[in-house]
């Protein structure tokens, strides 16, 4: 009798198996690895209210940890596209939204080329935004990521890669990192003001919130921008449970070489210590659970002249609403009996 098909002949299929067994049972093992472990890439999301100062920071930032020698990648996902234009002196790179917009038009692929640039040793890109009045923010920033991802953003090899968003909505696509553990850790940008402190705490929020269905981000620390010496930043830390990494001055120095888009975060500059200790922090500090505050709790960080908590809440009645005196009506409501 022939053999079964797919079997060499006097073999069955059991005996078949049990050679292959065999002859994997033989193989020896893979040796022991000897080589250093590959790097994990830090993936870093700086979050802070639009105007206090985060991308002027993270252009300074990044600058300065691609001059102790990492590789440094920085993304900005704040539709103002203001990230790269601090880091490039003032000069506006192509965002990855407006380039494949253009790029499908003409039936052409987006290349890396297209989108990222790089200076001293920092590679940067922009995701950028919709038109002004057509489209949703965040869900370009959701688009923008799926297109770094069919880039190969998963197999480049940088130790660090900040990601600069806007923090004054933590909702869809500005949350992305945070929702999707995109992240390992995230940084708040904020100042001596409640609106800063405000963006914060909703940034801690959502960490907790997202935290509390299994996620893993957790927050790194503050950076005090602009500080002024009052304290309620600090304050807000040490109540929300999280360190203070660094604190830039309010100095006409910083502000005027900023607003001329110079950068700051040199080794031989003035203010490279204070960047060069804050570039050890961000690589080092652990990403921890913070404690959001209540908004009373918020409020009780500042002088009572400072948020008006000496107002009294005062209750509208109908006949304010509507500037005349009103008839009150019997209800109409049907009671029923043993109801």
């Amino acid at each position: 009798m022939n053999a079964p098909a797919g079997f060499p002949p006097n073999k069955t299929p059991l005996a078949s198996q049990a050679d292959r067994l065999r002859q994997e049972a033989a193989q020896e093992p893979d040796p022991v690895a000897t080589t250093p472990a590959k790097k994990q890439t830090q993936i870093i999301a700086i979050y802070g209210k639009g105007g206090i100062g985060k991308s002027f920071t993270l252009a300074n930032l990044s600058y300065m940890m691609a001059q102790q020698g990492k590789r440094v990648l920085l993304i900005g996902c704040d539709p103002k596209s203001d990230t790269t234009s601090l880091l490039f002196g003032g000069k506006a790179c192509p965002t990855i939204i407006e380039t494949s917009s253009r790029k499908k038009a003409a039936g052409e692929a987006v290349q890396i080329g297209d989108v990222c640039f790089k200076r001293d040793g920092v590679f940067a890109m922009e995701l950028g935004g919709p038109e002004v009045g057509r489209g949703c923010g965040g869900r370009g920033i959701i688009h923008g990521f799926e297109l770094m991802e069919k880039l190969g953003f998963h197999s480049w090899d940088f130790d660090f890669v900040l990601l600069d968003f806007l923090g004054d909505v933590v909702c869809g696509g500005f949350g992305l990192p945070i929702a999707r553990d995109m992240c390992q850790k995230v940084i708040v940008v904020g100042s001596n003001d409640l609106q800063s402190l405000y963006v914060a705490n909703n940034v801690c929020s959502a960490v907790e919130y997202f935290r509390k269905l299994g996620g893993n981000v957790g927050v790194a620390g503050l950076v005090i921008n602009k500080d002024d010496g009052t304290g309620e930043a600090a304050a807000f830390a040490e109540a929300a449970g999280i360190p203070v990494l660094a604190s830039i001055p309010a100095h006409e120095d910083i502000r005027r070489k900023s607003a001329n888009y110079e950068i700051i975060g040199r080794p031989e500059s003035e203010w490279g210590a204070l960047f060069a200790a804050l570039g050890v922090q961000v690589a080092e500090a652990p990403p921890m659970r913070p404690k959001p505050l209540t908004q009373d709790a918020l409020l009780g960080l500042f002088k009572g002249e400072a948020v008006g908590r000496n107002v009294v809440l005062q209750p509208a009645s109908m006949e304010d609403m509507c500037a005349a005196e009103t008839l009150t009506k019997p209800s109409l409501e049907v009671v029923y009996e043993g109801a």
